[in-house]
């Protein structure tokens, strides 16, 4: 995020690079960076002649070239953006004999997606030399909440931890799609205020009581009664809450507990580290932790593949996920 700030705040400034490769398996800074060039490098008069916007899939590598040796018309610089760009990665290497030489008077954007270069290949150190490369890298799911903060901080809103815990666990590290729903709450909510629980639930449509963060509190306060009623919903709404995710997200929650019993340093900011979680969560993993000893935790975490494998189909056919799920609440609480 810093460094996709950092290269439009250049760009704002006047420093300009002939070529932009903007790479990686992250799209939402690639469109981004994209967007700003496409917007604002020139004015609405000057885009008619001079800004070109090419698709890789209906483009070659030999077209790309002859647009960015153009000359500009009537303006100082013309801007060309190669979008999907990725689609020319066969021959994407014939880029380098124009990035030898770019044409000064150029600003060529290829928006390279879910892909990067080999940066030990020639053709990525003269992009590098020559122009600016940027990588855009998927953030692990512990880290979008803290990208959620600041985003939502920068919309001039707050939000609530477990808030911003409810949006990943239902939208996952899809940067993008979180975006376009902090949009939505930008224009319902007036500056300054925290975004609740209960404001996703109305707002964008997750229930607050009814999904796996409740379902993962519920096991980690031993909680059954709560436990069994999520279960249930699940198995009444199936759909929207596969076995899959589930198994996977109490695999998840129980390795860190396991991670807590190994620590010696169990300090507040010791633990969200290690455990790569917000401090506000800490709290709930020393009491886990106190539900569940270390031997407990080592036969939940082997329940858990066994239910997975299950859910997949492998020797339980005819069990319904319904009943997984209620047999692994079964193992845990007893």
């Amino acid at each position: 995020m810093d460094e996709a700030v950092h290269i439009i705040n250049a760009i704002k400034s006047g420093t300009i690079a002939p070529i932009y490769f903007l790479m990686g398996e992250e799209p939402y800074y690639i469109d981004i960076i994209t967007d700003y060039i496409e917007d604002h490098l020139l004015t609405e008069d000057e885009k008619g002649f001079n800004q070109m916007v090419l698709y890789g899939r209906d483009t070659t590598i030999e077209d790309v070239i002859a647009q960015a040796k153009r000359y500009p018309m009537m303006a100082e610089r013309q801007v060309v953006i190669v979008k999907e760009a990725q689609e020319l990665a066969r021959t994407i290497e014939k880029l380098e004999s124009y990035a030898e030489n770019p044409q000064p008077t150029t600003v060529l954007v290829l928006a390279y997606k879910y892909k990067t270069l080999d940066k030990r290949k020639k053709v990525t150190k003269t992009l590098e030399k020559n122009g600016l490369v940027f990588e855009s890298k998927k953030l692990y799911e512990n880290q979008v909440a803290t990208w959620i903060t600041r985003v939502i901080k920068g919309k001039g809103l707050g939000i609530e931890p477990k808030a911003a815990a409810m949006l990943v666990e239902f939208l996952g590290n899809d940067l993008s799609r979180i975006s376009n729903e902090l949009d939505k709450l930008k224009i319902i909510f007036p500056p300054g205020h925290a975004v609740t629980p209960h404001d996703i639930e109305v707002n964008i449509g997750f229930s607050k009581d009814y999904n796996n963060f409740e379902l993962r509190t519920a096991i980690g306060e031993r909680n059954e009664k709560k436990a069994y009623r999520i279960a249930q919903y699940f198995a009444q709404n199936s759909k929207d809450n596969p076995l899959v995710v589930t198994t996977a997200m109490v695999f998840s929650y129980f390795t860190q507990v396991l991670q807590y019993h190994g620590l010696k340093d169990k300090s507040q900011a010791n633990v969200a580290k290690v455990l790569r979680v917000s401090p506000f969560f800490v709290k709930d993993y020393e009491l886990a932790a106190r539900h569940y000893p270390m031997k407990k935790v080592s036969a939940i975490v082997a329940k858990l593949r066994e239910v997975d494998a299950k859910g997949k189909g492998v020797g339980a056919n005819s069990i319904s996920h319904a009943d997984l799920l209620k047999e692994l609440l079964v193992t845990i609480f007893n």
